[in-house]
């Protein structure tokens, strides 16, 4: 590890989005809003702890808040989110790489409830997940390198989806259908394109348990020629009181996508290519305590098959088979004590892939932690521990890591963590061929990254503000690289990929009189990659990193009328900067909301992966049906 000198200030210990509220929230003698953010309990940390003592930069996304975003799907609610960098080939939840503060896909996970959702073959399928918004209670952003927390792969960040767990009864049924009201392409039918979504999520519940179910189907008929998608999502989650100090839990999801891969990833020759993808998950796992003793055993399954056809009417040929299984076996635990609270457990996951042009493969990841979290006095918290790693392919690996935060007064607070990480190379990046297509290098090495980030935050009732500075260093970085056009693209360690950044967010919600609200949020995010390479060597990565990237958002409502105006601004490296404004307007009568969206308002051109140019304006209304049995 370089020795890496800086000024910290603070890390985030407040949500990026304000709460948003049906009635006016009760007031201080001042005329400010009091209780106005839920408490939420960070689940991605082994350690739980409330959202408001976390030290480190964590942003939330509620489900109040997610209703009222212009989103269809998770991959458009993550663009909302500052730091994350949301690249679709596939609009409307189809395909999407997600990536944080200028990393790759493969270096940032994605986790259910705390369930890994890594795919062994790419990255590309991470985000074939089962759930639909309406069954999120909140999304967590973390952001930096994080084995302490999350093991491998965690090399920029993570995010963690966190289903809803009422002890209550209710349902949830949303309706929803668009259109560019554009002709389609000639060759592709007639009409216009359009499509839409209708999911139901339903919950049963006492004070004992709690079963949630949903499905969820959209349909569309594409947004350009060969672009139309199919998926269909499943999803239960159950937790059942045994007595007041045991708990079962359990979790299983299905997803199902079948799209038109039309410049996903070789055009312009793949104009009538076409891809499958579907995923399963499992978990079980139960949790036990003995006084200030907590233990947690889980086992849980991720299964996987990806079917790409380059010519969808003609299989013979150009065809691309997988299928992929994790298995994943953990053992959390905590220990409360005078000097602070002890976490320490132990996990593994067995990988196996069958494929037609990767082969057959396996290899098995162990994974050992232990961290100390503790009030060092009246002000300052911090947490402390090490993430040790063994892969039979790989070997072993360790990856410490800090936190602290410091309470300057009741408004201001100081920050800084310092995180290792380390990423295996996919499947996909080892043993790949698709001569004379890309080919996979089985001599590549685990790319290894030290994180260090400072910030200082400011709250004021409705007002939070956050300003930060990280710096990122990658050994050992991957990329796929070519030395001319004429030659396949093939993964190589890179060299040293180092990243520093600053960010600045701000919102603030301010009530007026007369049942009205006023709410706006700011963010800025500047990446400053710095990559070793040749003159005469094509880098995939340099193409894609993004360099600005500027969220705004105001809102405004009024009774039972609101609305939700959204503006992104990114700029990438070697690209042209784009600008996507979008709205959503709701209006609430009693159990229904009645919304309607338009996206992309200004009808911009843009493109965010591959060479599939991403849906103009886009026009949706939709119905949202909500019923409580408390």
């Amino acid at each position: 590890m370089k020795n890496i000198i800086f000024t910290v200030g603070l890390l985030c210990s407040l949500p990026l989005f304000a709460q948003q509220q049906e009635t006016s929230p009760e007031h201080d003698n001042e005329g400010n809003p009091q209780n106005e953010l839920k408490e939420v309990v960070i689940h991605g940390n082994r350690i739980r702890i409330p959202f408001s003592q976390a030290a480190r930069d964590i942003q939330v996304v509620t489900q109040e808040q997610i209703k009222m975003l212009p989103a269809k799907s998770i991959n458009e609610v993550l663009s909302y989110i500052s730091g994350v960098d949301v690249r679709q080939r596939g609009p409307f939840g189809t395909q999407t790489d997600i990536s944080i503060d200028g990393g790759t896909s493969e270096q940032t996970i994605v986790l259910i409830n705390g369930v890994k959702m890594i795919d062994a073959q790419t990255a590309h399928n991470m985000m074939n997940i089962p759930i639909p918004l309406s069954a999120i209670d909140h999304i967590e952003v973390l952001r930096g390198a994080a084995a302490r927390v999350f093991g491998i792969n965690a090399l920029t960040g993570a995010i963690n989806i966190v289903t809803k767990k009422e002890r209550h009864s209710s349902i949830t049924a949303i309706a929803q259908a668009g259109s560019s009201f554009k002709q389609k392409e000639e060759g592709d039918g007639s009409g216009i394109y359009a499509g839409g979504r209708a999911e139901v999520t339903a919950n049963f519940g006492n004070e004992n348990q709690s079963h949630l179910l949903s499905l969820a189907q959209t349909n569309y008929n594409g947004q350009r020629y060969n672009s139309a998608s199919k998926n269909t999502r499943i999803f239960y989650n159950g937790e059942i009181d045994l007595d007041p100090n045991n708990k079962l839990q359990a979790m299983a999801g299905y997803a199902d996508s079948r799209f038109g891969a039309n410049g996903f990833y070789a055009a312009p020759g793949d104009s009538n290519s076409e891809e499958l993808v579907t995923s399963s998950i499992f978990s079980l796992s139960s949790r036990h305590q003995w006084g200030d003793f907590m233990i947690s055993p889980r086992i849980s399954n991720r299964y996987g098959e990806d079917d790409y056809r380059y010519f969808k009417d003609d299989l013979s040929r150009g065809r691309s088979i997988h299928y992929t299984n994790a298995l994943m076996l953990e053992l959390n635990s905590s220990l409360q004590t005078n000097i602070g609270t002890f976490g320490f457990g132990w996990e593994s996951r067995l990988e196996t892939i069958n494929s037609s042009n990767i082969g057959e493969h396996k290899r098995d990841n162990h994974g050992f932690y232990t961290e100390l979290r503790s009030q060092l006095g009246e002000k300052l918290t911090g947490s402390a521990g090490v993430y040790a790693n063994y892969n039979t392919v790989f070997g072993w690996q360790v990856y410490p890591g800090i936190d602290l935060a410091y309470e300057i007064n009741g408004r201001w607070t100081l920050s800084t963590s310092i995180g290792s990480g380390q990423r295996i190379p996919s499947f996909t990046d080892l043993y790949l061929d698709q001569r004379p297509g890309n080919i996979g290098n089985e001599l590549l090495q685990p790319e290894d990254a030290w994180n260090y980030e400072g910030n200082i935050s400011y709250q004021k009732n409705a007002l939070n503000l956050q300003v930060g500075y990280f710096y990122r260093e990658i050994t050992d970085f991957i990329d796929w690289v070519r030395e001319n056009a004429s030659e396949p693209y093939s993964p190589i360690n890179f060299g040293d990929n180092t990243t520093q950044g600053i960010y600045a967010r701000i919102q603030q919600n301010v009530y007026l009189k007369n049942n009205q609200s006023l709410g706006y949020r700011l963010s800025y995010n500047h990446l400053d990659p710095t990559i070793k390479s040749s003159d005469v060597i094509q880098s995939k990565y340099v193409l894609e990193s993004l360099k600005h990237q500027f969220i705004a958002g105001i809102s405004y409502q009024i009774d039972k009328l609101s609305l939700q105006v959204e503006n992104r601004w990114l700029q990438r490296e070697l690209a042209d900067a784009y600008n996507i404004t979008d709205l959503q307007v709701n209006y609430n009568w009693q159990n229904f909301l009645v919304f309607t969206e338009v996206t992309n308002i200004f009808d911009a051109e843009y493109t965010e992966a591959g060479a599939v140019p991403m849906p103009t304006r886009w026009f949706s209304l939709g119905l949202r049906y909500e019923w409580d049995k408390f």
